[in-house]
Order: C-alpha cells, then sequence, then structure tokens
C-alpha cells in the first residue's frame, strides 16, 4: 500500500514539474527584424508572369514571402530564389501555404513572359510580378524599396533592396530578413507564422 501511495506522489510530481515546465518555456525567438506591433501589409496589384492580375490581399491565410529583384540580376536574386526553392523543399506539405514572390525593380526588361521563364528554373509555382512605372513605384515607397539603374546601356544592372519581407496570414507585415538569412532560419519562422504565432 506504501509502495502504491509513493508511486502515485510520484507520478503527480512528475506531472507537475511537466505542466511547469510547459508554462514556463521561452517563447520563439525570431530570426529575422522583428516588427512589432505588426502593421497591416500595404495592399497592391500587380500583373503576374501569367498575365494574370495578383492582389496581395487575396492571399489572405498564406505567408508571403515577398522580394524585390530582377531577373538579370547577377548574384544576390539567384541566391535569394534559390534560398526560396531550398525552403520550399525543406516545408514540403507546408509550403503550399507559402507565397514566394518576386516583385520586378526592372520592368523594362522583365515582361510577364521573362518573369514566367526566369522562375521556372526554381520552382514554376514561384510568383512574378511586373507592372508600369507608376504601379511599381507606389508598391517601391510602400515597403522602403530603394531601386535606381546603374551604368545605362543595353546591359545596365539595378542597385535595390535586397531584404525579404515576410507577411503572415492575417495580412500583417511582421519581419524583414537580411540576405544572409539561411534557408532553415526562415523555414521556421515561417512555420511560427503559420501557426498564428
Amino acid at each position: 500500500m506504501k509502495s502504491k501511495f509513493l508511486l502515485l506522489v510520484t507520478v503527480a510530481i512528475v506531472a507537475m514539474v511537466g505542466v511547469g515546465a510547459g508554462l514556463f518555456a521561452r517563447p520563439y525567438t525570431f530570426h529575422g527584424s522583428l516588427i512589432d506591433p505588426p502593421v497591416p501589409a500595404v495592399d497592391f496589384t500587380l500583373t503576374d508572369q501569367t498575365g494574370q492580375p495578383f492582389r496581395l490581399s487575396e492571399q489572405a491565410g498564406n505567408v508571403v514571402l515577398l522580394f524585390f529583384g530582377y531577373t538579370s540580376c547577377p548574384d544576390v536574386c539567384p541566391a535569394t530564389l534559390t534560398q526560396f526553392k531550398r525552403i520550399r523543399t525543406e516545408m514540403g506539405k507546408e509550403a503550399d501555404r507559402v507565397r514566394f514572390v518576386l516583385v520586378t525593380v526592372d520592368p523594362q526588361r522583365d515582361t510577364a513572359e521573362r518573369l514566367r521563364q526566369y522562375l521556372a528554373g526554381f520552382n514554376s509555382s514561384f510568383v512574378g510580378l511586373t507592372g508600369t512605372w507608376l504601379d511599381l513605384d507606389q508598391v517601391y515607397r510602400s515597403y522602403g524599396v530603394y531601386q535606381a539603374i546603374l551604368v545605362p546601356g543595353p546591359a545596365y544592372t539595378v542597385d535595390h533592396t535586397d531584404r525579404v519581407y515576410a507577411i503572415d496570414p492575417k495580412g500583417n507585415l511582421r519581419l524583414t530578413y537580411t540576405s544572409d538569412t539561411t534557408a532553415d532560419d526562415l523555414a521556421q519562422d515561417v512555420r511560427q507564422l503559420l501557426k498564428g504565432k
């Protein structure tokens, strides 16, 4: 009888310790620059690589990873899209609730068709957006994106902001990331956003 009582007491203590540990567990720490409190992401409508309108607010329920770049970019853009490809692979089915979006900073060359061909080299589910200079300029301003053509000519390059913006399923701008953020860290953060954290 005594051993039975001791067993019950031991089980109760272990259960209490487990509950206590759960109560005092550390909150998740995001890897990007957290926007706290979150702010609603500025809505916009641009044209995707299939020629269809893409409206940001219609992506509610998904996490949107937004990047500003261009198809002729020699370095940071392909590197970022390679990171997106790794994140999509690593997340498996969860990635169906993530929109990987490239907004061009070079609408003169980045037609819908060119974006389609370029993104197909990474993942055909990725979204490429273009539009008029006026429409794009409003988006750049809304997200604090810098864009400038360097050395004008047929093979010009574009200097631009290289951050990734994370928008949560409620449409709030939650985090921004530098180009050296790893795919693993981004994937972990996206999972937390999908959980509503």
